[in-house]
């Protein structure tokens, strides 16, 4: 009996929709990096990028536990001396709500060529409108 390997041409990329509205960061970047992945299908191959369309809505009103809002710290360097920029949680939310689900996503994607194809699949809002209707996105189960 030989393993099943799927082609290039045979993967197939649905829509989905998610909201973000009173989940955890964590638990809902779990979720939408497996979809993103396409690790939730059977006919996952290692080498085929076969995952699918992520829409997340209310990204506004994601929740993290405990004192995380003020300790959780998130670093960048801007590549000049002394360029070393320190924002909070609580500071990445109000300027831009939606980098902290497109960052802890961008952390549990693997590291290497797909990661970017992956990630332009991912689309992030802060309200509950989004351009996507027509592509017809079912909840992320």
């Amino acid at each position: 009996m030989r393993t099943y390997q799927q082609k290039t041409a045979e993967t197939k990329h649905d829509w989905y929709i998610v909201d973000a509205s009173g989940q955890r960061l964590g638990t809902l970047a779990v979720r939408i990096a497996r979809a993103l992945s396409g690790k939730h299908k059977a006919s996952w191959t290692p080498h085929i990028d076969d995952g699918d369309h992520v829409v997340v809505i209310n990204a506004d009103k994601i929740e993290l536990g405990g004192k995380k809002w003020d300790n959780k710290v998130y670093y960048r360097h801007t590549g000049f001396p002394g360029g070393l920029k320190v924002e909070t949680a609580r500071q990445v939310k109000d300027k831009h709500p939606e980098r902290l689900i497109e960052r802890a996503v961008r952390g549990m994607l693997p590291t290497n060529r797909t990661r970017n194809v992956q990630l332009n699949r991912l689309k992030i809002y802060t309200g509950t409108a989004h351009p996507h209707d027509a592509q017809q996105p079912q909840q992320l189960a």
